[in-house]
């Protein structure tokens, strides 16, 4: 069989299957490849063909949908005071890739062009409430991840597990595995495929576990959160995306491509040329008109040599807001802390939410890092641990509303204490403290006095929050380039082990593939 693809930036990157499936031999293959990787510009746009045993039974496409928490997604635009609105952003921006805090790395299967997938989530969405204590804010929170163990399955239902296996695994609350291959693999026959199809509820909204009725039985009950992602591009691979809570007037795309780079012994994952980050507009309701703008930080995956992988994230995220109402808006810097060479990582960082008026150039676009910001701009600081507790406190008089603000609020944006320059930092002696220390150093989650005489409270807690697993339809009811049904008999060979199998029925979806780009080549057909 052919594998030339002419529309490929250079030759295949490959491994053969060494035929041992145990972790000793998974770890050859992927020295293996690291080592043909070496020197590669961006090993995202190469043809990489990976043995079956070495990918996680998820298309690429569910994989990716920064909606790990949708219900932090539809609060965004609960509050009619934009500087809460900007918080309820960062909220989100913090939860949207959840899976990266309590899951490990996986390799979901290369998407195909036109491939397409679609999911929804029923949530009650996650409201926040700034001026509560400390002991509020983490039961604000709390609802909201318990309304979603009770729509029926834990967060490695992302994959397809069975309602059972799934509510074990939620039940399991402080469970660091995500891994795609958590379905019961005991099961034969069609067993598997109800695994790989088990996500779909009625037409009602309802769910047998507590029968959570939707927002159009109950004001206070849940709201929808739709999906719908297709792959545009297989050279570069290209996705986007749509998604949409249309009761709360919020939506979000974007473009996804990553650029891949070997690095040592680190592989670093940046935005590729067509991916400028993630859109979210408000459509209705308190902040109708605005735009905000969540640029991507840059990723390492590490560990690749002792078959350990963990991520770490460096270099800055960016959240800037534009339309809406007039007078001025707000803008989030998150930097993440470079990380020691020397014992485990500590994932922390810092940041500032500050003002940005019309008269700026450029909406401040030069701010790239929280020490950038003049003292005179900064309303709030934040920091703590992607991976756990994060902490804010007000520091200026702008993050406050008028007593009648209609919207917008007050233009003072003096600092009441220069000193705010100087965070407040972890305070970690070795770098072998573990991650428990982190979270409770001096201050921690007991409303901590910061500088300014304002008392820190906690912005989210992502040590305590799940992913929320998406709903998607039964597998008889896709059509064939949707990814579960297209991808549905490598994941059934994996699910059964069958790795052999699984890697021939692979290398036929990839030909077929091929043969569709050739003969569109043939034909003069875009």
């Amino acid at each position: 069989m052919s594998t030339h693809d002419d529309d490929a930036p250079g030759p295949p990157i490959s491994v053969p299957d060494s035929g041992d499936t145990g972790e000793g031999g998974k770890l050859k293959m992927i020295v293996q490849l690291v080592k043909k990787s070496l020197g590669v510009k961006d090993i995202a746009a190469m043809r990489l063909s990976l043995p079956a045993s070495l990918l996680e039974p998820i298309p690429n496409l569910e994989y990716w949908h920064y909606l790990d928490r949708p219900d932090f997604f539809a609060a965004i635009n609960d509050h009619d005071d934009p500087f809460l609105r900007m918080l309820s952003v960062l909220r989100f921006t913090f939860t949207k890739d959840l899976k990266f805090v309590h899951g490990k790395v996986c390799k979901p299967y290369n998407s195909v062009l036109g491939e397409h997938f679609r999911a929804h989530w029923d949530i009650v969405p996650a409201t926040f409430n700034p001026d509560a204590s400390d002991d509020a804010d983490q039961d604000d929170d709390q609802p909201s991840e318990n309304a979603s163990m009770k729509s029926g399955s834990g967060r490695s239902s992302r994959s397809g597990v069975s309602s059972t296996s799934a509510s074990a695994s939620a039940s399991k609350h402080k469970s660091t595995s995500t891994a795609a291959t958590s379905p019961n693999q005991t099961g034969q026959g069609d067993d598997l495929t109800a695994q790989i199809s088990n996500l779909h509820l009625d037409a009602s909204g309802t769910q047998g576990q507590g029968g959570v009725k939707t927002e159009t039985e109950d004001g206070n009950g849940t709201v929808r959160v739709v999906y719908l992602t297709e792959q545009i591009s297989h050279h570069p691979p290209v996705s986007a995306y749509y998604a949409a809570c249309p009761s709360r007037h919020i939506e979000m795309n974007g473009i996804d491509q990553i650029a891949a780079k070997v690095s040592g012994t680190t592989l670093r994952v940046a935005p590729g040329e067509y991916n400028r980050g993630i859109y979210i507009h408000l459509t209705g309701g308190y902040g109708e008109g605005e735009r905000y703008h969540v640029t991507h930080p840059v990723a390492s995956v590490n560990g690749i040599l002792r078959g350990s992988f963990y991520v770490t994230i460096g270099d800055s995220t960016v959240i800037s807001c534009e339309g809406g109402r007039p007078g001025h808006k707000f803008r989030t810097i998150i930097e993440y802390k470079e990380e020691s060479w020397l014992g485990r990582a500590h994932y922390l960082l810092e940041g500032v939410i500050h003002t940005v008026f019309d008269s700026d150039e450029d909406g401040c676009a030069e701010w790239t890092k929280v020490k950038h910001v003049p003292q005179n701009r900064v309303v709030a600081v934040f920091d703590g641990t992607w991976r756990g507790l994060i902490r804010w406190k007000r520091v200026g008089t702008g993050s406050y509303p008028t007593e009648r603000h209609d919207g917008v609020t007050r233009s003072t944006s003096s600092s009441p204490n220069p000193s705010h320059a100087r965070l407040s930092t972890t305070s970690i002696g070795i770098a072998s403290k573990s991650k428990s220390d982190v979270r409770s150093f001096s201050g921690w989650g007991s409303g901590g006095a910061g500088v300014g005489g304002e008392e820190y409270s906690t912005l989210v807690d992502l040590s305590v929050l799940d992913v929320v697993p998406k709903v998607v339809r039964k597998l008889d009811r896709q059509g064939p380039r949707e990814s579960r049904s297209l991808w549905k008999p490598v994941t059934s060979h994996l699910l059964r082990k069958e790795y052999s199998e699984a890697t021939r029925e692979k290398v036929t979806i990839e030909q077929r593939q091929r043969d569709d780009a050739a003969e569109r080549k043939r034909k003069g057909v875009e």
